[in-house]
């Protein structure tokens, strides 16, 4: 076959925690479904000096100077994200020519999707990475479905239809990342999604501050596991408005990022294990109790992202997500930590054959849209060539 039968494209993401770049190699058949398959997947740390300047961005008010800090900070992420896929291409033993496109979500620095005017910021320049690698990249894909009178989240349903679907159950695919999402697969083919609230955003900044930034994270919830939930705080954390808000809706670090932690930090009379007990269960009992939300009963719990490798965040899943299965989504045959990744390769492609890669399911926009601004590449007179022969 030739390479335009079987693209490799490549996804970046960061997460909200600003401590490492994912990347994604994936190949797609356009002779087989639309399951793309994993060629590579790295986790690359982000680089040190800019972690503190992302954070510092995405808190509100924290920095005098936003407009004049987001620009060289925008352009330094991109030279990061460049780095990373050129050191994943190379550890996949390609070359930046092998691969047509790259979907690059950004670091999302806001998200405001209420108000006459919604909108949703994401820094990492497009123009950068494609000057640094030469190849086409697609970016922004939030902001055309905010134009629809969309949320412009979560984009990853879109991938999981494909990656995680299945006509025998019902499935709900459960991203934790700093936000946790999950996205529901019926068995009848009907697929929604939503932001539940936190994922690993509160826990993180509460290592974090309790041990004076030496860990940005409860390796295994190690921490956690020895403590005890405090009933009291928990209470007032899920009295919380986003928690009981009904869907479409989604969220970030603007409602649950420093004053959560700084609540849980300065709770009277608890231990630090107890401080990391409470926020841990803060996160269980927010996706328990969007269950309310879902059209029916999942048989099946895929969990991906950075809290899958939480081994008590993962047994108390196991517990209150009970009688169903609980599972990694490596055992649907994508890597738990490289599910985001490689939805943004997925996007991408989506992208580029003006097919619709957001759904209004969903985000609540007034119709699916084709999301995501292409910044050419040097491989760009190439890949127009190539496109016819994507599409199925």
């Amino acid at each position: 076959m030739s390479p335009a039968d079987t693209p490799l494209l490549l996804g970046i993401m960061s997460g909200t925690s600003g401590d490492g770049i994912d990347v994604a190699i994936v190949r797609f058949d356009r002779h087989a479904d639309n399951k793309p398959e994993l060629i590579r997947f790295s986790e690359l740390p982000m680089p040190a000096q800019l972690r503190e300047p992302i954070l510092r961005l995405a808190s509100p008010g924290e920095d005098a100077n936003e407009i004049d800090s987001m620009g060289p900070l925008d352009r330094q992420l991109g030279e990061a994200y460049a780095e990373a896929a050129l050191t994943a291409i190379k550890l996949a033993g390609l070359e930046p020519a092998d691969i047509a496109a790259i979907g690059c979500h950004g670091q999302t620095i806001r998200h405001r999707p209420e108000g006459e005017y919604p909108f949703t910021l994401q820094i990492g320049c497009a123009a950068t990475l494609a000057e640094r690698t030469g190849i086409t990249i697609v970016s922004d894909f939030r902001s055309r479905d905010m134009a629809a009178g969309g949320e412009g989240a979560p984009l990853v349903p879109f991938a999981h239809q494909s990656l995680f679907g299945t006509i025998d159950e019902n499935v709900v695919v459960l991203n934790i990342g700093g936000i946790a999402n999950i996205t529901w697969l019926g068995a009848d083919g009907s697929v929604t999604g939503f932001d539940t609230g936190p994922g690993n955003m509160v826990m993180d900044g509460v290592m974090l501050a309790i041990t004076a930034g030496r860990n940005h994270y409860d390796q295994n919830g190690e921490l956690a596991a020895g403590g005890i939930v405090c009933a009291r705080l928990l209470n007032k954390l899920m009295a919380h408005p986003y928690i009981s808000r009904k869907p479409p809706k989604s969220t970030g670090r603007e409602a649950f990022g420093d004053e959560i932690v700084q609540r849980i930090l300065t709770w009277p009379e608890i231990t630090d294990a107890d401080k990391m007990a409470t926020a841990c269960r803060f996160t269980v009992e927010s996706i328990a109790k969007s269950c309310r939300f879902l059209p029916g009963t999942p048989q099946r719990w895929l969990i991906c992202g950075g809290g899958a490798r939480n081994h008590h965040l993962m047994q108390q899943l196991t517990q209150v997500l009970a009688p169903a299965e609980v599972l990694p989504s490596d055992a649907a045959g994508m890597p738990a930590q490289a599910v985001e990744a490689a939805s943004f390769a997925m996007l991408a492609r989506a992208t580029l054959t003006g097919e619709y890669n957001t759904l209004s399911a969903v985000t609540g926009a007034s119709h699916d849209v084709c999301g995501g601004e292409i910044t050419p590449g040097d491989n760009w007179t190439t890949l127009l060539q190539e496109l016819p022969r994507w599409i199925r």
